[in-house]
C-alpha cells in the first residue's frame, strides 16, 4: 500500500502540457506536512528537485522550469500537484512526490513517468 502515488504522466509532444497529481493515503496528512515537492530522475542523471512549497504556502521552482510550471496543494483531495507547460525534451524523466513531515522524515511516491518527444 503505497503512501503517496503519483499519476498524470505519459507521453506528449513539445510544447504540450500535463498535470502531475500526487494522491496521500489516509495515513498521510498533506496539510501537516512541512514541505511538499516534486523531484524528476532522467535516465542516467541524478534525482533533482523541480519545485516545492511550504507549509506556509511559499513556492520554490528550479531553473529550468520557471516560468513554465506551477505547484499546488489541495488539502480537501489530499494531494499535491505540478501543472508543467510548454514541455521540452529535456523534461522527459521520471516525477516522484515528496512529503517531509515537519520533524524531517520524508515520504516518497514510486514516480511517474514523462516522456517529451522533439
Amino acid at each position: 500500500q503505497a503512501q503517496l502515488v503519483e499519476s498524470g504522466g505519459g507521453l506528449v509532444q513539445a510544447g504540450g502540457s500535463l498535470r502531475l497529481s500526487c494522491v496521500a493515503s489516509r495515513s498521510i496528512s498533506i496539510s501537516a506536512m512541512a514541505w511538499l515537492a516534486w523531484y524528476r530522475q532522467a535516465p542516467g542523471k541524478q534525482r533533482e528537485l523541480v519545485s516545492g512549497i511550504t507549509s506556509g504556502g511559499t513556492p520554490t521552482y528550479a531553473d529550468s522550469v520557471k516560468g513554465r510550471a506551477t505547484i499546488s496543494r489541495d488539502n480537501f483531495k489530499n494531494t499535491v500537484s505540478l501543472q508543467m507547460n510548454s514541455l521540452k525534451p529535456e523534461d522527459t524523466a521520471v516525477y516522484y512526490c515528496n512529503a517531509r513531515t515537519p520533524r524531517g522524515s520524508d515520504y516518497w511516491g514510486k514516480g511517474t513517468l514523462v516522456t517529451v518527444s522533439p
